[in-house]
């Protein structure tokens, strides 16, 4: 199983498709910041995306407009 499940991020972002948008943006900036500052990452920059959205971490607003 895995963790933190769909279900549980749903409820963060109510689209799967804009769900996988936010976690892959996210994703490649983590993996840039950490290549400019020369960090090493221990932990998959999508992994720690995904953690980031199920702690609430990371707030998505999207436009009336759209």
């Amino acid at each position: 199983m895995l963790y933190p499940s769909l279900a549980s991020l749903l409820k963060q972002v109510n689209s799967r498709y804009l769900l996988v948008n936010i976690i892959a943006r996210r994703a490649r900036d983590i993996a840039a910041n950490a290549s400019e500052r020369d960090d090493v990452v221990y932990e998959k920059p999508v992994s720690k995306a995904i953690e980031e959205i199920a702690a609430g971490e990371l707030r998505v607003t999207i436009p009336d407009e759209l």
